[in-house]
């Protein structure tokens, strides 16, 4: 007797997804933990000129530029200054043909949690005016809503400059590599 492959999923159940949880102001979101690449502490960027203002400038990421975006200035979030809680989750965004990596500064990391399809409730209707097509579903972990993210739906449309842009501004600016020797 041959099993398809669709009977296989069928049996196993539900299927569990990992998301790095992180704060913004009093409430916390999730994105899944397969598109981030690393977590890093704030750092200051070089700002481009003419940017939406949640776009902070770019990094040099080990000879990647990297655009860095506020997520609470991109989701209308009363602004926060940065700290030493702040930190940059470097997300890779998967495209048609190619892909981006991008920053988003948070609060603050919380934790890696696990939700699986029996758990992730549908985002309620809020009517034509408001946007909620990056907004995956909601989650309720130890009784705390944790809203889940589609980064690719929220980033993957993001204006940003293209590749050839960022090289050409980044040669007029000169930004010098990003160390990678140890302290």
């Amino acid at each position: 007797m041959e099993i398809t492959h669709q009977q296989s999923q069928a049996s196993q159940g539900n299927v569990d997804q990992q998301y790095l949880t992180f704060i913004m102001g009093e409430e916390e979101y999730g994105i899944e933990i397969l598109s981030v690449q690393e977590i890093r502490g704030w750092q200051n960027t070089t700002v481009l000129p003419n940017a939406p203002a949640h776009i902070k400038g770019v990094i040099n990421l080990r000879g990647t530029i990297v655009p860095i975006i506020d997520l609470r200035q991109r989701f209308g979030i009363t602004e926060l200054t940065y700290g030493p809680k702040t930190v940059v989750i470097v997300v890779k965004i998967e495209l048609e043909q190619s892909h981006k990596v991008i920053g988003i500064v948070v609060d603050a990391v919380s934790d890696v949690i696990i939700v699986d399809d029996e758990n992730l409730r549908p985002t309620p209707d809020f009517g034509l005016e408001t946007d909620i097509r990056f907004i995956k579903g909601l989650s309720s972990i130890n009784d705390a809503m944790v809203i889940l993210l589609d980064v690719h739906l929220l980033l993957g449309n993001e204006m940003l400059p293209s590749a050839s842009q960022l090289s050409s501004i980044i040669n007029q600016l000169e930004i010098e590599p990003e160390s990678t020797e140890s302290i």
